[in-house]
């Protein structure tokens, strides 16, 4: 595409968005427009001043890739943060601070920051990096990964800021307004343009399993967006907006949508990272590619009928609760043949766990997701989830998934990366990566160890019941019960947040070229038994 082209598209968007801010009827879509104006001038300017000799077109197109890993360290140190500042908000309720800081707006901002900004941030440049050197092709369209790039970070903003303004659809997962969500379907179509085409301009004759479930991530992610998000606007210049389903229709789409999240945006694409990344660490080949074939078209298959497990004892008909129990039952098999998979890839180099603290991570990341993918099974089942279900045992679980396995083996890559991406023979320090290791280990484990113990309790409470049929305890009491626990988990976050900012000075320092002499982890030699 011309630079003519490009510079008229984007004041186009510019004059669009001072049109829809001038015509706003409230003030949180006039924000967004007056914001998306900015962004477009700003674009224009760069179009402006951009170099557009041509790419060689056999090198390896990394901007994006170097960029979206500092996004992936930013994103992930404010979710962090902000997760411990909800945590202290149950812990301590007088910080709640009204309107913009209340709990019922920082936690939404929350799951957000930490699933899709730096959980997305980090699908997106490892995808881009895997495919590339497993395809030996430079990544597809252009500038059209650029694109993608700034494009996610800029959604990423329209909805953290809307989140903080109370504007969404209220939804479990705090869906986007409708305006948002149409911005995220553009890059999301432009990401899959840009994965496809690479993957289909390979010069590699064989496709990389990584690719596979990168692949199915982006595509499925796609449709259970558009599906879920699917919203009748009041108007075109004010952002509230009607959905498109209503009742137990609702529940169940919300429940289709928010489940396949976890099972295609936190799972698959992250295993995606785990078939290239553990390998390539531990210098060693996939312990069965035959395995990872089968893993992943019995995960696929299976894990899309799954969320009506979500919905156990509610007005869903009793045969499709049924129906995800089963399904979610049947997860357990092809999730620990991923897990297994990427554990034996070790066989014959062990003693690196010793030795190498990123493979260390990593295979710390594939325990969480073996014991995570055990519980969820379990917690599906009817007579579990009866006493689980809205308690802080699901929080528990989901954040040993979210943290254990999604964060673990995001921190392993992004220490495999750093080195490779800035031309550094090695990380600034290896001792820091086992200081990341060890907070985040102790302060996840704490926090569902915490969660496990006082959802429990939670359940038990609920259910207690006097000989005259009379329940025994308030729900105040309940609460008031579990502020020893919000304590706990409060403090547990802080050590997850210190390992990130560990892992934020150890990135920054290996960028900067800055060298430290360190003596190795592992100094004595292994005594012959």
């Amino acid at each position: 595409m011309s630079k003519a082209i490009e510079l008229s598209l984007a004041a186009f968007a510019g004059l669009l968005a001072l049109f829809m801010a001038a015509g706003a009827q409230d003030a949180v879509y006039e924000f967004h427009a007056y914001l998306f104006f900015i962004v477009a001038v700003l674009v224009a300017f760069w179009l402006i001043g951009r170099d557009v000799t041509a790419a060689d077109p056999d090198s390896y197109m990394d901007g994006p890739v170097r960029l979206g890993v500092l996004a992936t360290v930013f994103w992930g140190i404010v979710g962090f943060l902000v997760g411990v500042v909800a945590a202290s908000q149950l812990a301590w309720p007088d910080l709640n601070i009204e309107p913009w800081f209340n709990f019922g707006r920082v936690r939404p901002l929350h799951t957000s920051a930490v699933v899709f900004a730096f959980g997305g941030n980090a699908l997106l440049c490892t995808s881009f990096y895997v495919v590339q050197r497993t395809c030996r092709a430079r990544l597809f369209g252009g500038d059209l990964a650029w694109f993608v790039f700034w494009g996610y970070q800029f959604f990423i903003v329209l909805a953290a800021t809307g989140y903080l303004l109370g504007n969404s659809q209220s939804k479990e997962y705090a869906e986007p307004e409708w305006y948002i969500d149409l911005w995220l379907t553009i890059v999301w179509v432009a990401y899959l343009i840009v994965f496809l085409g690479t993957i289909l301009r390979r010069k590699e004759p064989h496709i990389y399993v990584a690719n596979w479930f990168y692949l199915s991530f982006i595509v499925t992610v796609a449709m259970l967006h558009v599906v879920n998000a699917l919203a009748i606007p009041v108007s075109l210049t004010g952002s509230k907006s009607y959905s498109l389903f209503s009742g137990v229709q609702d529940a169940l789409t919300q429940w289709w949508y928010g489940h396949n999240a976890v099972g295609f945006f936190l799972t698959a694409g992250f295993l995606g990272m785990m078939y290239y990344f553990v390998p390539k660490q531990a210098e060693r080949p996939v312990y069965s590619y035959r395995l990872s074939i089968v893993h992943f078209w019995s995960l696929i298959f299976l894990y899309i009928w799954a969320g009506p497990h979500h919905l156990h004892y509610t007005a869903l008909p009793d045969w499709a609760q049924t129906l995800g129990m089963v399904f979610s039952i049947m997860l357990w098999m092809p999730s620990w043949g991923g897990m297994i998979n990427g554990l034996m890839t070790l066989s014959g180099a062990w003693d690196k766990i010793r030795t190498d603290p990123i493979i260390r991570m990593m295979v710390m990341a594939l325990a969480f997701y073996g014991m995570s993918t055990f519980e969820g099974p379990m917690m599906s089942v009817k007579s579990v989830n009866a006493l689980s279900h809205y308690t802080d045992w699901t929080i528990g679980h989901v954040h040993s998934g979210a943290l254990g396995w999604v964060g673990m083996i995001s921190f392993g890559a992004i220490y495999f990366l750093v080195p490779r991406l800035y031309g550094r023979e090695k990380l600034y320090s290896l001792r820091m990566v086992n200081w990341h290791f060890w907070l985040a280990t102790l302060g996840i484990a704490a926090y569902a160890g915490v969660m496990w113990v006082s959802g429990i309790m939670q359940g038990l409470m609920w259910r207690e019941y006097d000989p005259e049929g009379f329940l025994v305890y308030s729900f105040a009491e309940t609460v008031d019960a579990m502020h020893p626990f919000y304590v706990a988990r409060t403090f547990a976050g802080v050590l997850y947040l210190a390992g990130g900012l560990v892992m934020a000075y150890n990135v920054a320092m290996t960028i900067m070229g800055r060298e430290r002499n360190e003596q190795p982890i592992v100094t004595a030699a292994a005594q012959p038994a």
